[in-house]
């Protein structure tokens, strides 16, 4: 067992990461830091200028808006100008109405809201917001994750600055995990320390529940669980469709994304309901899910052009390894199973179709998890495989944060083109 006080740290490292959200977390972050800047400047704005990362524009392009039934950054920066609280976090959004959206809709009619591409920055997630009215101004910078304010002025005075300007997200968490400390502590931890994970279950189960009862993006979820032996991915695919739809619910994220932690919470349950394991299995199963993702994004980054669903099924596809009874050695490879399948698929922005990749990342999870359970895994003279877990899971952070790049710019040339 590990220590307590490394116990503490990862607990806290998960809490810090397993948050609720309510939509996709980059335009909401985008809210969250016009909301901030609102604050700030203590008036409702005559002009909101956004200056944004390429990923964070990607990745806000094609979503819905919670409770809009509208698509993109225009709307969430007007909402969060009128109605979003900072103190929220990535619920920042969730005191919106209809009568709010109405107001959002002249904002954006009247010429207020100024969106452009921040130039010369090397951060993927960089969300820099210029807000002025009643003859002052003020400005606050989100940068690193989705909730991480790294700069805050008024007027021209700065009132907070703590701007990273190296080292990697590890460095940042001060949490230094390898898949074997992963597994460790998802195992031995008291079960008491590790219980509160099973909010993941309740939020993310709730909103696949709402999205059956409606006809949310592509309705894949929808199509998938009419067929019974397809319901831990359709279950994913249902909140999915629901969140990117714009779908006013909360869903229990991971690592500032959404969509991970549905693909890290969902198949984990959906399966042991199915073999009806007891709760210790299923929290365990969980911790393994979430902290797995955890890690891969420690090298990978919160924004690349290496789909997160990669990630999170990878997490799901251990947590359902373990469920099936296997030990640490099927869980590594699971793990390099599916780096060997899903390694390269990237993404084009948020949007409706993510459950289908969603889904994708859930049936090779579930198929990884199996073939490990006979003993199978790719080998390490096959590809970017090692006989290290750890080594090959850099080297899928290597492809996807460093290796992909000129994917990810052309991807953006591509979705700003048509």
């Amino acid at each position: 067992m590990l220590s307590k006080p490394e116990r503490e740290q990862i607990i806290a490292l998960i809490k810090r990461e397993v948050v609720p959200a309510i939509g996709c977390t980059e335009p909401i972050a985008v809210a969250l830091c016009v909301a901030k800047a609102r604050e700030i400047l203590g008036t409702e704005p005559e002009k909101v200028s956004a200056r944004l990362s390429a990923n964070i524009l990607k990745n806000a392009m094609g979503v819905g808006i919670p409770g809009t039934g509208m698509i993109g950054l225009p709307i969430a920066i007007a909402l969060g100008a009128l109605v979003g609280r900072s103190e929220y976090q990535l619920e920042v959004l969730k005191d919106s109405d209809a009568k709010a959206v109405e107001r959002g809709k002249r904002f954006i009619e009247q010429g207020r809201i100024d969106i452009s591409l921040k130039e010369g920055i090397t951060e993927k997630l960089y969300i820099e917001i210029e807000v002025s009215g009643g003859g002052h101004s003020a400005v606050a910078i989100i940068a690193g994750g989705h909730t991480n304010f790294v700069f805050i002025s008024r007027d021209g005075e700065t009132l907070q600055e703590s701007r990273r300007t190296s080292g990697s997200e590890q460095e940042a968490q001060g949490v230094e995990l390898n898949l074997r400390k992963v597994f460790d502590f998802a195992m031995t931890t008291p079960l008491d320390e590790i219980r509160f994970i099973l909010e993941a279950k309740r939020l993310n189960k709730a909103a696949a529940e709402d999205s059956f009862k409606n006809n949310y993006g592509h309705c894949v979820g929808n199509t998938l669980r009419h067929a019974p032996e397809l319901r831990i991915i359709g279950d994913c695919a249902l909140s999915c469709d629901a969140r990117m739809a714009g779908a006013m619910v909360p869903v229990m994220s991971n690592s500032g994304s959404g969509n991970q932690g549905i693909a890290t919470t969902l198949p984990v349950v959906v399966y042991a309901e199915e073999i009806k394991a007891d709760e210790e299995h299923l929290v365990r199963a969980l911790v393994l899910s979430h902290l797995t993702a955890i890690y891969i994004k420690q090298s990978l980054g919160r924004l690349s052009a290496l789909c997160g669903c990669v990630v999170a099924a990878t997490g799901s596809s251990c947590g359902i390894t373990y469920l099936m009874g296997g030990g640490y050695e099927a869980v590594s490879f699971a793990v390099k199973n599916m780096i060997a399948n899903l390694t390269g698929m990237m993404c084009d922005g948020a949007k409706p179709s993510c459950s289908l990749k969603l889904m994708t990342g859930v049936s090779t999870a579930v198929l990884s998890a199996m073939l490990a359970m006979e003993n199978h895994s790719v080998s390490s003279v096959e590809g970017i495989i090692d006989d290290d877990v750890d080594k090959s899971i850099r080297n899928l952070t290597l492809i996807g944060r460093d290796g992909m790049n000129e994917t990810d710019h052309l991807i953006l040339k591509i979705m700003t083109s048509k």
